[in-house]
């Protein structure tokens, strides 16, 4: 009979913790979010102003202070987070798990590798995950219709990057042999590819540039090809938006168990671990 009563005031006092800490239809979960995203943004902008030399060596004590309170509070939400899923397993190994993990393991990696705490700033990963379970109205939608247009056209995608590897590589590969003898930076094949990717997604750096005419023929076809290959990836995920626009998108509704999240509109139990939601 203890047992029993103590069983059900554990499961209490976890769903209890999981809704504060997993959702926000409560006033306390809404706060917590809040909090959350409060304490996330001071967070990195305590990292950044820390990589700053002329502040770091006025504030750098307090910096590193206040650095050090930030992560072991972010560790205190890790293993709660841990502590109020069925499976803590499963989400330690979750998108958002390995997010939440890696937002505190830099500052403890600083310990006996300089210099990894400034990577501390992909906390700022964890504010997408506090936004969905805000449940910002139209912004939470558009976010989760963007995510199934380029999940829908992924194969697309992959094709056409494919595609654009294996053509600078061709192009690379031309103008090594047109530049190569001529003293123009392009001294080897990987030289060249590197001056393709560049020229081809339109960003000309200008470090490396052909001064031959057939070089510079070819770059002039390779500048005017680039304009058309950056819309092919826009039509696929636009075609995609349109379509994800029309089909009913899953809710927001996170899982007790598992913490997954993907569910139907009216679904009652989780469609990845059966449990009831």
């Amino acid at each position: 009979m203890n047992a029993q009563v103590q069983h059900k005031s554990n499961r209490s006092w976890r769903d209890r913790l999981f809704e504060i800490i997993f959702e926000a239809d409560t006033p306390a979960g809404k706060w917590f979010d809040i909090a959350l995203i409060v304490v996330i943004l001071l967070s990195v902008l305590v990292v950044m102003l820390d990589s700053v030399a002329s502040i770091r060596a006025e504030y750098g004590r307090w910096l590193y202070g206040l650095e050090w309170l930030f992560t072991i509070l972010f560790t205190i939400e890790y293993i709660l987070r841990l502590l109020c899923v069925g499976k803590p397993v499963r989400y330690a190994v979750s998108f958002f798990g390995i997010v939440d993990l890696m937002a505190i393991l830099p500052t403890y990696l600083s310990l006996v590798v300089f210099g990894t705490r400034y990577l501390a700033v992909v906390r700022i990963l964890r504010v997408l995950r506090v936004f969905r379970i805000l449940k910002l109205g139209h912004h939470t939608k558009e976010a989760r219709i963007l995510k199934a247009a380029f999940y829908a056209g992924r194969r697309r995608i992959l094709v056409f990057l494919s595609f654009v590897l294996t053509l600078v590589v061709i192009i690379g590969s031309l103008m090594y042999v047109i530049e190569g003898s001529a003293n123009s930076g392009f001294s080897s094949i990987p030289q060249s590819v590197y001056w393709a990717i560049v020229t081809l997604t339109t960003v000309g750096y200008g470090d490396i540039s052909p001064q031959t005419p057939l070089g510079q023929f070819l770059a002039s076809l390779v500048m005017i090809l680039g304009y058309s290959i950056i819309a092919v990836p826009a039509g696929i995920v636009t075609v995609e938006w349109s379509r994800a626009s029309m089909r009913q998108l899953p809710n927001t509704q996170a899982c007790p168990n598992c913490s997954a999240e993907g569910h139907d509109t009216d679904a009652r139990h989780c469609k990845f671990c059966g449990a009831k939601l």
